[in-house]
């Protein structure tokens, strides 16, 4: 079975997940109790997702559990660009939220094909 405290992708979810708390429990962010809420789900979604996935017995159960894991970082991305879009989060704090997500996006496309997943998405 899996390790997935071992895993780095895991680990970075952590952080961004705390990250992501911490910016939603901000002024205007924290007020917009949708969007904040919906952030947060998502963003928990990620490690939760590769935990799941890494504890399977398959591959290819494995890979489907990253791959929701990918689409999760892929829905904090897009709510990223949005709040920054509407004065919730500043460009430095968007910049650096992105680059974190993005790092984790790369990191289970990696791991999705490591696993013999496919993943047309490049």
């Amino acid at each position: 079975m899996g390790k997935f405290k071992n895993l780095r992708v895991w680990d970075e979810g952590i952080k961004l997940a705390a990250n992501i708390y911490h910016i939603t429990k901000q002024s205007l962010f924290s007020k917009d109790f949708g969007l904040s809420n919906q952030i947060q789900r998502a963003v928990v979604s990620i490690s939760s997702n590769i935990a799941e996935g890494d504890e399977r017995g398959s591959n290819k159960e494995k890979v489907y559990f990253f791959n929701i894991a990918k689409g999760s970082t892929a829905e904090v991305i897009t709510q990223l660009h949005i709040a920054h879009r509407i004065g919730y989060i500043n460009d430095e704090s968007f910049k650096k939220l992105e680059d974190q997500a993005e790092k984790i996006r790369a990191s289970l496309k990696n791991l999705i094909q490591s696993k013999g997943g496919y993943n047309p998405i490049k």
